[in-house]
């Protein structure tokens, strides 16, 4: 970056990269003033489109690009100039105009100078100062040009300005124009696009103005290089003489010419734009030591006011953090201090402003919104297998120790699942919860459309039905849910450490996606990398992918971080040219080729064998034990207890009420989000005390599991603020541990054997609690020889971290056998039954793990 000061244009993104010792492709480039919703959409196939036309020359006089502008401007054919960018006109109107002297405000775009000096022009420059925002000067213009009267002059003035973003007096102009005959006024409208009511030259123009117009900026297409000039007909001729044939080149005649008659999307752009850069400038004014210079354009100007700071210093400091900005100190008129930014995305906008309050003010900024790492599988078409991946990378994520939830925004099913709280949602989501480890919640799957008709559904939105809809009304209803979605996805991610999203059908389905809320749109707003999933069991896979790449836009195609060719038989070195032409063809990579699996035991998305009634047992209490379950205001991890549920001799019950609670054979306290707030609640509601009754009687056997293990004990104690402000309360007292929840989490896989039993059980932790006990028998022993949880001498009240410890079967039938014999009831002595979803997700995971790059999933997340 030492040596970014000489360059004369921004967007050096190699040379910033190659100077930052970083991939160009990750650097996020401010120095560019390119249109920051990128390229409209039929730009991709309007460049397809004319690709067997290369086997031609060009047109050398590009009449359907002149015509198409003719109609843009309202101006003749004979008046219209084109060229590779408006910048090889400048190059060329010096030599035709046969001028002496060139009058140039400044600061300015540096080639107005660069060309004039070529040209063999003197060089005057007329100083615009920093007091009055560098607000053009006519009387300074004025004053200068009858110095100069007589002789031919030439003046190139940006409107907007370049670097200053500011526009001028295009009335004034006009008239100044007419006073003086002699002069050119080139001006120079790049940025015209981006500006509200703009008064552009091109109506009501004096013959001796020329208007320099750019595509490439509002159409964010530079490496195209097309651009126009409006002038007398005279001019037009001279420099076309100049011109080399062919200077516009087929590719950019057939994008310029639709450029030109896409009004809407330039209207578009400019409403997005002005709302986007209003928001930036109102953020870099709150940062001290920072002087923003209003403009109209898509960029600003910024002075950096800091006594040991200059724009070269930052510069430095952000490229390290992949942040490329304009260092200025090369227009004349602005000194080191000077810098300038485009304006790009609300997100990366976030970002640029973080880092200079960071580096200006060393003080981090304060967002509402926090960004959890995520990553999202599409699909090139329905039942591609992206339901299934989903679940695998929830299961894989959880091994390797993350907090992990799925979501979906909307599902289409009429086989749907009732959750604890009633609400309803669709399967896939469930079983993704499931391989995470999480009680199923409507929060995964904010939108479920249950069909009634051809054309219509019924709409449920977080988890309650909200009337049946036509597709029409309810494309018109997207917009209202899509809010809800969103808080959904806000409120699920802030819980988590991650998140796996899963898209529904493809996103290349053109005649969807102006409605989409599942697919691109939802990536986009949790910034999420999309795998797009293939089918190749089905055949064209890779056409899909490439096919799928050309119908999405620019934004949506930077999303796509590559691919996974999914239910592949047969030997995947054999696909190695496939999967190289993929690469060349799209520019992204095939993350993993998965092989077809045979009866992975998994429900399907669409026909699911789920356990019916869960967590509403009705089953009588006199054949089978009753098992109660405390239903925590932030109860975690409820799965831990679902295995349970499939025994044909077990009555669940879940309790939040002291008069609920009743004579049961065992009381789990499960596992907690806020043990702090839960112990409380539990306090509150009179539920310590029965427990505490109950331990005292000794006919009931009470388990905690992770938060409730804590809870179970003598002390929590909270010192950093994890879950309260710094609180500290004493514990039921039913285990002799003490528990500090640390800063650090505690993050691992475990296999153990339960002390009393001999049984082996597996699970995991996740907490950030470390408790400490009185000598006192361990309820497990790791696999370590380390002992794991306490157990009273009775072994009536045990409890440990590791959660999935009942997800044994053999462990779990000692378990539930004991409470039999306790209860006066013949144990059975063998397994009942198999919780067989556990195996089906290890196996699945083990699959999806030896298949998939999982460590560059994980750096895509910015997880590693």
């Amino acid at each position: 970056m030492t040596e970014s000061g000489n360059w004369r244009h921004g967007g050096h993104l190699r040379q910033l990269a190659m100077a930052a010792g970083v991939n160009p492709e990750s650097l996020l480039d401010f120095s560019a003033n390119i249109n920051p919703l990128g390229p409209p959409e039929w730009l991709r196939s309007r460049i397809s489109g004319s690709i067997s036309s290369l086997v031609h020359y060009p047109d050398p006089e590009g009449l359907a690009l002149v015509d198409a502008a003719c109609r843009r401007y309202g101006v003749d054919a004979d008046e219209i100039l084109i060229g590779n960018g408006s910048t090889e006109l400048f190059y060329l109107l010096p030599h035709a105009l046969g001028v002496r002297h060139a009058l140039i405000p400044v600061p300015s775009y540096v080639d107005y100078a660069t060309a004039a000096d070529i040209a063999g022009l003197t060089v005057h420059t007329l100083p615009l100062t920093a007091d009055n925002g560098f607000a053009f000067d006519f009387e300074i213009l004025e004053t200068a040009l009858e110095e100069l009267k007589g002789s031919p002059v030439i003046v190139p003035i940006g409107h907007p300005n370049n670097p200053t973003g500011r526009s001028l007096d295009a009335q004034r102009l006009r008239a100044l124009a007419r006073r003086f005959p002699t002069t050119t006024f080139v001006v120079d409208e790049a940025f015209a696009d981006f500006v509200e009511d703009f008064d552009s030259l091109t109506i009501n123009r004096p013959a001796n103005v020329v208007v320099m117009l750019s595509l490439t900026k509002i159409f964010a297409i530079p490496g195209l290089r097309l651009g126009l000039a409006v002038a007398s007909p005279a001019l037009v001729r001279k420099v076309k003489s100049l011109q080399p044939p062919w200077s516009v080149n087929t590719i950019a005649q057939q994008v310029g010419e639709a450029a030109l008659r896409d009004a809407e999307y330039i209207h578009a752009s400019r409403t997005a734009v002005t709302a986007l850069r209003d928001t930036l400038r109102h953020e870099l004014e709150k940062i001290p030591y920072l002087t923003v210079y209003p403009g109209q354009a898509n960029f600003l100007l910024l002075r950096c006011d800091r006594k040991s700071m200059d724009a070269r210093t930052l510069a430095n400091r952000l490229i390290k953090r992949g942040l490329a900005i304009r260092i200025c100190e090369n227009f004349e008129g602005l000194d080191r201090r000077f810098f300038r930014v485009a304006v790009r995305t609300e997100p990366e906008n976030r970002q640029l402003v973080a880092a200079l309050r960071q580096e200006l003010f060393l003080a981090p900024l304060v967002t509402t919104r926090r960004h959890t790492p995520a990553i999202m599988f599409q699909g090139t078409s329905s039942n591609a297998g992206k339901s299934v991946l989903a679940a695998a990378l929830c299961r894989i994520m959880l091994q390797d120790g993350y907090r992990v939830a799925p979501f979906k925004s909307q599902n289409m099913s009429l086989n749907s699942f009732v959750t604890r709280d009633g609400g309803e949602m669709g399967r896939a989501q469930v079983v993704q919860a499931q391989a995470a480890r999480l009680d199923p919640d409507v929060r995964m799957n904010p939108i479920l459309l249950k069909p009634s008709s051809e054309t219509g559904s019924q709409v449920v939105l977080c988890g309650k039905p909200v009337g049946n809809m036509k597709v029409m009304d309810y494309f018109r209803y997207k917009a209202e849910a899509f809010e809800r979605v969103k808080e959904c996805y806000d409120s699920l991610a802030s819980e988590h450490d991650a998140m796996v999203l899963e898209g529904a059908g493809s996103p290349a389905e053109v005649n969807l996606k102006a409605h989409d809320i599942v697919n691109m749109k939802m990536a986009l707003f949790a910034q999420a990398p999309v795998l797009m999933v293939g089918d190749i069991d089905c055949g064209g896979v890779f056409a899909s992918f490439v096919g799928s790449m050309e119908v999405l836009s620019e934004r949506e195609r930077a999303q796509v971080a590559g691919f996974i060719v999914n239910r592949f038989r047969g030997q995947a070195d054999l696909l190695k040219d496939a999967l190289d032409y993929t690469l060349q063809h799209t520019g992204r990579p095939i993350l993993g080729v998965v092989p077809y699996v045979k009866d992975l035991g998994l429900p399907e998305e669409d026909s699911v064998g789920f356990k019916e009634g869960m967590f509403n047992d009705t089953r009588s209490s006199e054949d089978a034990v009753d098992i109660a379950v405390l239903d925590l205001p932030h109860i975690s991890n409820f799965t831990d207890i679902e295995p349970l549920h499939i025994e044909p001799d077990v009555r669940i019950r879940t309790v939040r009420r002291i008069q609920d609670l009743g004579q049961p054979d065992a009381v789990i306290v499960p596992g907690s989000k806020n043990v702090i707030g839960d112990l409380t609640f539990l306090r509150a509601v009179g539920l310590d005390r029965s427990l505490e009754q109950l331990a005292a009687e000794g006919r009931c056997e009470i388990i905690g599991i992770c938060g409730g293990y804590q809870i179970l004990g003598r002390s929590i104690d909270d010192p950093h603020g994890i879950e309260s402000p710094g609180t500290e309360l004493t514990g039921l007292g039913l285990l002799p541990i003490d528990t500090v929840l640390e800063q650090d989490k505690t993050l691992t896989r475990s296999e153990a054997r339960h002390r009393i039993s001999g049984l082996k059980v597996h699970g995991y932790e996740i907490h950030h609690g470390q408790s400490h006990s009185d000598p006192i028998p361990p309820a497990l022993i790791g696999s370590d020889g380390e002992a794991m949880g306490a157990c009273r001498d009775d072994g009536l009240v045990w409890g440990s971290y590791l959660h999935g410890l009942f997800d044994a079967d053999g462990f779990r039938r000692w378990f539930i056998d004991r409470l039999r014999q306790r209860k006066g009831l013949k144990p059975y002595g063998t397994v009942q039954v198999c919780y067989d979803l556990e195996p089906a997700f290890e196996r699945l995971a083990d699959i999806v793990r030896q298949s998939i790059d999982i460590p560059a999933l994980y750096r895509l997340m910015g997880l590693r």
